[in-house]
C-alpha cells in the first residue's frame, strides 16, 4: 500500500489510528492526516490515495458528505468509516457511497490490522488485474496494427473488445526511431493506455516508437514532442477499423522522413518523381557483386575506397533512387556477411555495432545512421591494415574548430564546415570525432551550451534572446537541448548560479 489518509477532527484519535496502522503487518509508504473533509478533498486533489479512514461527525464537511464527494472521483480511494455511534442509518448511507468497512470507536488495533490486510489484498488484486488487462489490450492493438493474417471475424472481435479503451475520434499515427529520445510528456504515458487527451503510446514495436494522437494535436506535436525529429505521420483516420491502414501510411511516411532527414506526413508528396531508369541504375548497387566489393574493400587498406563505395549506397537512398526498405535489406545482408567474413577481427564492441547497423530505421535519420556506421567502417578498415595518410588533416581540423567557435551563432551544419576546410563529408565526420572526441553535432552543442551558460550567468538577457544568440531559431528546441545536457532548464540554471 502506498498511501493511507486519516480524516479525523480529534487529534489524539487521529494520532492513535496513525500509530496502529504504522505498527500493523501491512507496509504503508506514506500515512497522511487531516482534520476535516475540506482538507481531505484538497489532499485527494493533489495526489493519489489508496485507502482513506474517515470519521463521520466532523465540523465543516462531515464524513457523509466527504464520502459522497470522494465516490464521484475518477480514482477514489478505498474508504473506511469510523463513528462513535452505532447508527444503522449512518452505516447504510456510507455503504451506498462506496465505504468498504464501518468501525465503531474506540477503534481496536486488531480490527485496524484486519481491515488493512483485507484492503491491501484487494489493492494487489486490482493492480494485477489492471496490468493483465493493459497488457492484453496492448497486445491486441499491436495485432490490429501489424497482423496481416487476422481474419475479418477476428479483427471485428478485437475492435469491439478494445473500442472502450482506445481513442476512436479522428486521429493520426506518429512513428519515429527507437533511438530517438522523446520528451518526458510522451515517455510518461503508460504503455498502450489511453490518457486523458486520447493519446496512446507504444514504445516496443519492431518498427520504432509509435504515438496515436487526436488529429487536432498534429501541429503542436510536430512543433513540440517531435520537433527536430524525422517522424512519419499518417493521414487522418477514424476508429479502430482503420488502424491497419493508418499504420501502413505511417510506415510509408516514416521511411520517407528517414531518407530525407525531416518530418513527413503521408499526404505530402515528393517535389519530383524519380524516373524509373534512375531507380534501375541505383539497384545495380544491390547486386551481390557490388556488395562483395563493399565488404572486401574493408580489408584492402584503402580508406578512401571504403568511403566512396559505401557512400554511393547512402547517396542513392538519400536521393530516393533506392527505396528505404531496399536499403534496409541491403544493410542487413551486408553486415551479416561482414560479421562472418571478418569474424577473426570482430571485437566484443563490434558485435553490438553490427546489431545496430542491421536496423537502420532505429536511427532518427539516414544521415545519423550514416555518420554512425561510416565511422565504424573506417575504424574496422584501419584495424584490418588500412592507415590514413595525414595530408595536412590535423591543420584542417584545427581550422574547422576555429570556424565553429567563430560561427556557432549562425545556421551551422557539418556540410558547411566540411566544405569550408575542403574535406569529404563522411571523411570529415570520422576525422573530426577522432580529433576532438566528439561528434560534430555534440561538439557544436557543447560550444553553444557553454556560451549559453555564460550569458545566463553574466547577463540579464531574456532566454529567447540567448537562444537566438547561440544559434537556435526555436526557443523550445534550445530549452529542451539545454535541459537534456544540464539537467535543469535555463531559468533554473540562472537561478541556481545566482544564489
Amino acid at each position: 500500500m502506498k498511501t493511507l489518509l486519516i480524516v479525523e477532527d480529534e487529534k489524539l484519535i487521529r494520532q492513535g489510528i496513525h500509530v496502529m496502522a504504522k505498527r500493523s503487518e501491512v507496509p504503508i509508504e506514506e500515512i497522511l492526516e487531516c482534520a476535516n473533509g475540506e482538507e481531505a478533498l484538497e489532499i485527494l486533489g493533489r495526489q493519489p490515495v489508496d485507502v482513506m479512514f474517515t470519521d463521520i461527525r466532523m465540523q465543516g464537511m462531515d464524513g457523509l458528505e466527504l464520502a459522497r464527494r470522494v465516490h464521484e472521483l475518477d480514482h477514489p480511494p478505498l474508504m473506511v468509516a469510523i463513528s462513535g455511534y452505532d447508527d444503522f442509518s449512518y452505516a447504510v448511507e456510507m455503504l451506498r457511497n462506496g465505504v468498504r468497512e464501518y468501525l465503531l470507536k474506540p477503534v481496536e488495533r486488531e480490527k485496524i490490522r484486519d481491515i488493512l490486510l483485507k484492503l491491501d489484498e484487494e489493492l494487489a488484486r486490482s493492480k494485477q488485474s489492471e496490468e493483465e488487462n493493459k497488457s492484453l489490450s496492448t497486445y491486441q492493438l499491436k495485432a490490429l496494427l501489424r497482423d496481416k493474417e487476422l481474419k475479418p471475424s477476428e479483427r471485428e472481435i478485437l475492435i469491439k473488445k478494445n473500442a472502450p479503451f482506445f481513442h476512436v475520434g479522428a486521429y493520426r499515427l506518429f512513428l519515429c526511431g527507437d533511438r530517438v529520445l522523446l520528451d518526458d510528456e510522451l515517455l510518461g504515458l503508460r504503455e498502450g493506455a489511453c490518457d486523458g487527451s486520447g493519446r496512446i503510446f507504444l514504445s516496443d514495436l519492431e518498427e520504432g516508437q509509435l504515438l496515436i494522437a487526436p488529429e487536432e494535436e498534429t501541429e503542436s506535436l510536430r512543433g513540440g514532442a517531435f520537433y527536430d525529429c524525422c517522424v512519419g505521420i499518417s493521414g487522418v483516420h477514424q476508429g479502430l477499423e482503420e488502424m491497419d491502414e493508418a499504420f501502413r501510411e505511417c510506415l510509408e511516411a516514416r521511411e520517407r522522413a528517414f531518407a530525407l532527414g525531416s518530418a513527413s506526413s503521408y499526404e505530402e508528396e515528393l517535389s519530383s518523381k524519380v524516373p524509373e531508369a534512375m531507380r534501375q541504375k541505383a539497384r545495380e548497387l544491390l547486386t551481390s557483386e557490388n556488395r562483395t566489393k563493399r565488404i572486401q574493400v574493408l580489408g584492402a587498406g584503402h580508406t578512401d575506397e571504403v568511403i566512396r563505395l559505401w557512400g554511393a549506397l547512402f547517396r542513392a537512398t538519400a536521393d530516393m533512387h533506392l527505396a528505404t526498405n531496399e536499403f534496409t535489406y541491403e544493410m542487413q545482408q551486408s553486415f551479416g556477411e561482414i560479421s562472418s567474413i571478418y569474424k577473426e577481427t570482430i571485437e566484443r564492441g563490434d558485435e553490438e555495432m553490427i546489431r545496430q547497423c542491421m536496423n537502420p530505421m532505429a536511427f532518427d535519420s539516414l544521415q545519423e545512421y550514416q555518420d554512425s556506421i561510416m565511422e565504424w567502417l573506417v575504424d574496422v578498415s584501419q584495424r584490418l591494415g588500412a592507415r590514413m595518410e595525414d595530408n595536412g588533416i590535423t591543420q584542417k581540423l584545427l581550422t574547422a574548430e576555429q570556424y565553429i567557435r567563430e560561427n556557432y551563432s549562425s545556421d551551422l551544419n557539418m556540410a558547411v564546415v566540411s566544405n569550408y576546410v575542403s574535406m569529404n563529408y563522411s571523411f570529415f565526420s570520422y576525422s573530426f570525432k577522432q580529433h576532438t572526441g566528439y561528434s560534430f553535432v555534440n561538439y557544436l552543442k557543447m560550444i553553444r551550451m557553454n556560451e549559453a551558460k555564460k550569458l545566463l550567468t553574466e547577463t540579464d538577457m531574456k532566454i529567447v534572446e540567448i537562444s537566438t544568440c547561440v544559434g537556435y531559431e526555436n526557443e523550445k528546441h534550445f530549452m529542451k537541448t539545454f535541459k537534456s545536457l544540464m539537467g535543469v532548464s535555463p531559468g533554473e540554471y540562472r537561478k541556481n548560479m545566482r544564489h
